[in-house]
């Protein structure tokens, strides 16, 4: 981070007169030191690529996230900071937004705030993309629009894939808790107790604090709400379309993600933990395979002392106010695109054998189209939509505080010939993370890399009407508003608020379909867990 500091004693050049004098930066005085941002046109001040954890390199790589060393003189935190190791983005992807550094050095977070805020309420997002990839500089997860309208809003990096993730019998032999995996999560939690001792001096409210994430952001929030190790150290949460807990991405016991780990090494071709950890990052960082290590969160003792779903049984999560939900037409994995009727009830054979018969009452198709609906329902509801209806049903049995749920259904606006590589304009619908630049206000994200969208006035009214509900609950713990009126969630007759050309009340899906994918989504004998 040496890059980003100035020395204390700077050569001024003489100003006549004349000149306007220059506006200072935005500073702060933090626990590392003092730290300059940047105006923005709209009125909001930005900080971004603060440290929040001493560069996990060399001998600190598969360790806890280490203090940041104190700095003399100003940290420029005026550009983002580079992305941790991942694989590289194809530029014809739909969330495509241009080329972004990439380094194993990359704990660092963004803050977005206005003058003269004092104890407002603070949204801490974890992006997501599946922990192996995804960055907090992605546009779409900008803060401006947050801070705006009166919140405090902070982004952070955190390790990725195997770097933020390996469990290994060596690594949990030199651990003080015995036990490896999930720095992750660690880096996470590192990033939430920084909050704690420094966003007062940006106008955030220390005790006022939402964790939100989507996708393995949302996994994250559902795990750090699950862990003992975050005590006191947020308030509310919110997650979108994504969750461990009984779902396919169940963590597996110590034991076998240590099992995953060695073969890692193998394929690697490392011969000690020593090779690993001067092994050159990007080695290490290798796109995933279905037939290759499965390297992701873990029960490794610590973070995670049990898996998540005894963690809600007994009721000893976080019990926070908790705003969660899923889009209309999300799928990972499942049946797939279906060609026809013939195809549709083939792929329901060939998967769920013995249970077809079963899975074709609950999600029945008489022609063509009733088959492609059908597969496309039944793939959202089994890998997001049915785990977050389980995270509910958990949450309001076994706590007191309220839970508020939606389903986003309004497609976005595409502009003229827009084309992608992992997704058709024409079929996607409300696809997973179509909801987030409505919450963020960032729908603009979209076109600065090349001109995507075609947003109408009405899809910028209604993201800030999704806007201002956010920040209601993150302030009060009830996201009602005058635009968009919610019903906590009640289990024996669950309703959400259904995001679509306008907000409307609607039931969940059955929940019979949910019991069984919970079935079919039950932990092998060994423990583990089918993950995508």
């Amino acid at each position: 981070m040496t890059f980003r500091l100035a020395l204390a004693c700077l050569l001024l050049a003489p100003v006549s007169a004349a000149s306007a004098a220059p506006v200072p930066p935005p500073a702060a005085m933090t626990e590392g030191g003092r730290v300059e941002g940047v105006h923005l046109a709209s009125g909001v001040q930005a900080f971004l690529g603060i440290p929040y954890a001493a560069p996990p390199v060399r001998d600190l790589r598969w360790k806890d996230p280490q203090p940041v060393a104190a700095w003399q003189g100003i940290y420029h935190a005026d550009r983002h900071a580079p992305q941790c190791m991942q694989p590289q983005r194809n530029l014809r992807a739909n969330q495509y937004s241009g080329a972004e550094i990439t380094s194993e050095d990359c704990l660092y977070l963004n803050v977005w705030t206005r003058p003269g805020l004092q104890k407002a309420p603070v949204i801490v997002y974890i992006h997501g993309g599946g922990f192996y990839i995804g960055s907090s500089a992605m546009p779409i997860y900008g803060g401006e629009a947050v801070a705006r309208q009166g919140a405090v809003f902070v982004s952070f990096n955190y390790r990725l894939g195997a770097l933020g993730f390996m469990a290994h019998p060596e690594l949990s032999a030199e651990s003080p808790y015995r036990t490896s995996g999930n720095y992750a999560f660690m880096d996470q939690i590192a990033a939430l107790k920084w909050v704690a001792r420094n966003i007062a001096r940006f106008g955030g409210d220390p005790s006022n604090v939402t964790i939100m994430g989507q996708s393995a952001g949302s996994m994250s929030v559902q795990a750090l709400q699950a862990s003992p190790l975050t005590a006191h150290l947020f308030h509310r949460v919110v997650g979108m379309s994504g969750a461990i807990a009984g779902g396919p991405s169940a963590t597996p016991p110590l034991a076998e993600a240590e099992r995953e780990g060695v073969k890692l090494q193998s394929v690697l071709r490392a011969k000690s933990l020593a090779e690993l950890r001067a092994m050159p990052a990007d080695r290490i960082v290798v796109p995933r395979t279905p037939d290759g290590p499965k390297i992701g969160p873990s029960q490794d003792g610590y973070v995670l002392p049990q898996s998540i779903e005894q963690t809600l049984a007994r009721g000893a999560h976080h019990d926070v106010p908790a705003l969660i939900g899923f889009t209309h037409d999300e799928s990972f994995g499942g049946l797939g695109p279906v060609r026809d009727l013939a195809d549709y009830r083939a792929k329901v054979e060939a998967r769920y054998g013995a249970r077809a018969a079963e899975f074709l009452a609950l999600y029945p198709a008489g022609n063509d189209g009733e088959a492609r609906d059908s597969a496309r329902a039944a793939d959202r509801d089994s890998t997001m939509a049915s785990s977050m209806g389980l995270w509910a049903d958990a949450m309001t049995a076994h706590g007191h505080a309220r839970v508020y749920s939606y389903e986003f259904a309004r497609p976005h606006t595409y502009a003229a010939g827009a084309a992608f590589s992992d997704l058709d304009p024409a079929t996607a619908g409300a696809y997973h993370t179509s909801e987030v630049p409505f919450w963020l206000g960032t729908l603009e994200s979209f076109n600065l890399y090349r001109k995507t969208r075609a947003w109408t006035a009405d899809d910028v009214a209604f993201s800030k009407a999704m806007t201002q509900s956010l920040i209601a609950f993150a302030r009060t713990g009830n996201p009602d508003t005058p635009a968009l009126h919610w019903r906590p969630y009640v289990a024996a007759s669950p309703i959400l608020l259904q995001l679509g050309a306008s907000a409307k009340p609607a039931p969940w899906p059955d929940r019979a379909k949910f019991e069984f994918f919970r079935k079919e989504n039950q932990p092998r004998p060994t423990g583990g867990a089918l993950r995508d």
